[in-house]
C-alpha cells in the first residue's frame, strides 16, 4: 500500500463501498498495518485496524484483526502518537 494514500475503499459486509479516511500505517512485527476512520466520522472513535497482506497476485488485500491484534496496534499507536 502507499505510504500517502489519504482515503482507501473499503466493501462492507452488505458489499457496500464505504470511504475511510487513513490516520496512519504502521509496520509492527513484519506485518503491515492501516488505522482508519469512515470518511464522515470528526473523531477517532470509530476507528478500525487493517492489517495489509497480499493476495495469491501479490496485490494488497485488507484484512480485519482480531482483539489481540487490534490491542497491539493500538498501544503502538500511543506509544508512538501520546504526544499529539
Amino acid at each position: 500500500m502507499e505510504n500517502d494514500a489519504m482515503t482507501i475503499m473499503v466493501n462492507d459486509e452488505d458489499g457496500n463501498e464505504v470511504e475511510f479516511r487513513v490516520i496512519t500505517k504502521l509496520d509492527i512485527e513484519d506485518n503491515e498495518y492501516v488505522i482508519v476512520v469512515p470518511e464522515d466520522e470528526k473523531d477517532y472513535d470509530e476507528a478500525v485496524v487493517l492489517r495489509i497482506d497480499k493476495d495469491s497476485e501479490g496485490n494488497d488485500v485488507l484484512v480485519t484483526v482480531d482483539d489481540d491484534e487490534f490491542n497491539m496496534v493500538q498501544e503502538a499507536y500511543y506509544t508512538l502518537f501520546d504526544d499529539e
